[in-house]
C-alpha cells in the first residue's frame, strides 16, 4: 500500500536554485497553514510565521543572512527563492526549537507536495536578535519576545532536483 506522506518524505530535497517567479499566494497560504498544524508541546502553539513576499525586504534579509553566515557580499543564502517563511518561537517556551522545527518540517513537505522547491536556511536566530528585525515584528503587530528558528525558502525549482543520498545503515535498533 502506497502512502503519499511517506512518498513525499522520500522525494523531497533541499533546493539550491530557484526561479524568480512568485508562486501563487494560495500555495504560500497552504504551506503556512501546514505549519500551523504542526505537532507542538502541550498544544501551546508557541510559534509564528512571518511570510515575506516583498522582494525588497527579502533581499535585505538575504544580505543580513549572508553577512551573519560569513559569505562574500553578493551571495544569496536563499538561492534565489522569492518566498521566505520565517519561523519564530516564543522565547519563554523551553521547547521552542523543537516546536519550531516541526513547523519547518511540515512546511517543507507541503511545499514539495504542491510542486514547489524549498530549503531550510539557518541564522534566523541571529537576525531576529538585531534591533531592526525586532522593530519589523513590532511593525507587523507582533508582541512579545521571539527567537528565530529558521527560514523556509520557497519557490519554483530551476533545474532538476538533486537525487537522494543513500540512507546510512545501522540507524534503527529494535527492542521487541
Amino acid at each position: 500500500m502506497k502512502n503519499e506522506i511517506i512518498t513525499a518524505m522520500k522525494e523531497r530535497r533541499s533546493i539550491r536554485k530557484f526561479k524568480a517567479e512568485m508562486p501563487p499566494k494560495e500555495q504560500i497560504e497552504q504551506i503556512v497553514e501546514a505549519g500551523l498544524y504542526a505537532a507542538n508541546a502541550r498544544g501551546k502553539q508557541a510559534t509564528i510565521t512571518v511570510a515575506i513576499t516583498n522582494k525588497a525586504l527579502r533581499d535585505k534579509l538575504a544580505k543580513v543572512n549572508c553577512k551573519i553566515g560569513g559569505w562574500d557580499e553578493g551571495f544569496d543564502p536563499f538561492y534565489g527563492a522569492p518566498v521566505i517563511l520565517v519561523v519564530l518561537a516564543d522565547k519563554s517556551w523551553p521547547i521552542r526549537v523543537y516546536d519550531g522545527s516541526l513547523v519547518m518540517g511540515n512546511m517543507l513537505l507541503v511545499a514539495h507536495s504542491l510542486g514547489l522547491g524549498s530549503i531550510w536556511i539557518h541564522r534566523a536566530k541571529e537576525e531576529f536578535e538585531l534591533p531592526e528585525y525586532k522593530q519589523l515584528l513590532k511593525e507587523l503587530g507582533v508582541e512579545g519576545e521571539w527567537e528565530g528558528i529558521g527560514h523556509c525558502a520557497v519557490g519554483y525549482i530551476d533545474g532538476e532536483p538533486p537525487k537522494p543520498a543513500e540512507r546510512k545503515p545501522g540507524r534503527v535498533f529494535w527492542a521487541e
